[in-house]
């Protein structure tokens, strides 16, 4: 499909005492005053707006005074690691010990508080089990934590389905709960835990009469950041509020080891962070370690309190993250073929199923991901399930702007009873379990139901920018009042141009990329374009007009900071 490059319309009025193009890019996502811009923690929605919230951390600080042990049980993706690091290192800070945490091995357990990871949690001793990340759907787990004697309280972010678990919920999604943010992350929801439990603690003289140091949580915003960026949830105005603090303690120094390590094997400087090298940078190397592997080894690099440990913890993350890349690559490469015969076979059809027997279940998430943006459709990926269920799949979906994933995966249950084992996730992304033998069954369910969602609008493959800069803005000035002027995420994309450029020359770096020199007017500027498109456009030469779809970026290299326009998209211009 041949992209259409629209400009995106302004959703409010242009601010004013600003960088006129700062203030364009503002009014296209909807910012209608200063005030929105203030990042500042007190403009963060108050805890107790959180339903349950109160019930929750009263239970949790009857635990601490009465010394039980607290377990945390997490996911395996990033967004559940630093959700648990935050919950174990606040108490730690406190003076609660007599904890632990758990995060089930997705090729043994599968995802959530499951009735196999509470019975270890009861061998473990736990009187107060805490779910991050996970638990509202956890109803049999639940139910065998009261059969143990254990209480349990679900912090979560996930879409609630019909039957919820017997516990004290906190979760922004479920039905009555007045916080204003339902786009917080698992980390951001852990945190907000954190803070309830403090000021209950305060309440009771806590701290004075324990002669313990009150802590202070914004040593936990480099978690959150981290955490909420990983997740690619949206970035409402308080999940920017908690990025941007947390990026501003890591610029200043104060990222905790585990970070500054992960940060350093990324060759990342922390001085100029954004919320984008989150994203590609540390991210991917905290979720290697539960795509392939176990979690708790990311976990334990984010609680790493000595520089030399958390660099050792570090590195093997890194190691990991370049073990997925490999993996990744030939799964992409037998899932594109398999999609183009997919396409050649039925070229309308509007959701993809894709299965191969060699592929890794860490990895298949990634795997829709990347073809979902070469076929610009809803995308599952399987793999076998394992050992543990040899009779089953595990799907990873991928979903379009406008198309919600887990109603449709909802549809399809509710449809096809029997099909879908199990199921859960958001709008952009979900997981489901089936029997093997049920894969063609599922695959065209999906389909059909993806057929019946999906509007033109929805399988348009339009390219969204800012419009055109004037060659004048195309400079390092504007280049850096717009890295600082995120963080750029989800739903408030980092800010991207098009206009008309004469290409000067071009090289090939590394195996699929280009360096570019572009003309804009009479400006000229050096341009990266990661995986070319040798097919379309292996023909362009010097002296070639073209429209460029670009971002500006600073480019950092032996500490010179140069002007540098990541390139996008391409077209004979006109």
């Amino acid at each position: 499909m041949i992209p259409k490059i629209i400009e995106r319309p302004e959703l409010t009025p242009m601010l004013g005492d600003m960088h006129p193009v700062l203030a364009r890019v503002y009014a296209r996502r909807g910012v209608a005053s200063a005030e929105e811009l203030n990042l500042s923690l007190a403009k963060l929605l108050p805890a107790g707006d959180m339903l349950s919230m109160d019930v929750a951390a009263k239970r949790v600080v009857d635990a601490i005074e009465r010394d039980e042990r607290i377990v945390i049980v997490g996911d395996f993706d990033a967004d559940g690691a630093t959700a648990t690091a935050i919950l174990i290192d606040f108490l730690r800070r406190i003076g609660h010990l007599k904890l632990g945490f758990l995060v089930p091995n997705r090729f043994d357990f599968g995802y959530g508080l499951t009735p196999p990871i509470v019975d270890i949690a009861q061998q473990d001793g736990a009187e107060l089990i805490i779910t991050v990340d996970n638990g509202i759907a956890s109803v049999d787990g639940v139910e065998r934590a009261r059969e143990h004697g254990i209480d349990v309280v679900v912090t979560d972010h996930h879409l609630p389905g019909l039957e919820l678990p017997d516990a004290i919920i906190v979760n922004p999604n479920q039905d009555g709960c007045a916080f204003a943010s339902k786009n917080l992350a698992g980390c951001g929801v852990a945190f907000y835990l954190a803070t309830a439990v403090r000021r209950m603690l305060r309440e009771a003289d806590f701290f004075a009469s324990r002669d313990v140091a009150e802590p202070n949580l914004a040593t936990l915003l480099d978690l959150v950041a981290l955490g909420t960026v990983a997740d690619v949830v949206p970035l409402d105005y308080n999940n920017r509020i908690l990025i941007e603090q947390g990026l501003r303690r890591m610029r200043a120094g104060l990222a905790r080891p585990g970070i500054a390590a992960l940060l350093q094997v990324a060759n990342r400087s922390s001085a100029n962070l954004t919320a984008g090298d989150l994203a590609f940078a540390v991210a991917p190397r905290l979720n290697a370690a539960g795509r392939l592997e176990d979690m708790s080894i990311g976990i334990r690099c984010l609680l790493a309190e000595e520089p030399r440990q958390a660099r050792e913890l570090a590195t093997a993350l890194d190691e990991l993250n370049r073990t997925r890349r490999a993996i990744e690559a030939d799964m992409v490469a037998q899932a594109e073929l398999a999609a183009s015969a997919y396409h050649n076979v039925d070229p309308d059809r509007s959701g993809v199923c894709l299965f191969d027997e060699s592929w890794h279940q860490g990895v298949v998430g990634i795997v829709a991901g990347r073809i979902r943006e070469r076929l610009h459709r809803p995308v599952i990926a399987f793999a076998e399930a394992g050992d543990m269920a040899p009779d089953e799949l595990k799907g990873s979906a991928r979903s379009l702007p406008g198309f919600h994933m887990r109603d449709a995966l909802d549809l399809v249950a509710k449809e096809h009873p029997g099909l879908i084992r199990k199921f859960g996730g958001h709008a952009m992304a979900a997981g489901l379990t089936i029997k093997r033998v049920h894969f063609d069954r599922l695959a065209s369910a999906f389909a059909d139901i993806a057929k019946r969602l999906l509007t033109e609008d929805m399988l348009a493959a339009n390219i969204v920018t800012d419009g055109s800069l004037e060659a004048s803005e195309v400079d390092m000035e504007t280049a850096e009042l717009l890295r600082r002027g995120g963080p750029w995420g989800q739903h408030f994309p980092e800010p991207c141009f098009d206009n008309e450029v004469v290409l000067v020359n071009r090289r090939t770096v590394g195996e699929k990329h280009e360096r570019l020199t572009l003309k804009i007017e009479d400006r000229v500027a050096a341009g990266i374009y990661f995986n070319f498109p040798y097919a379309s456009l292996g023909a362009i030469k010097a002296g070639d007009r073209l429209r460029c779809v670009y971002r500006l970026d600073v480019n950092e290299y032996r500490n010179q900071r140069s002007l540098q326009l990541m390139v996008e998209h391409m077209e004979p211009a006109g």
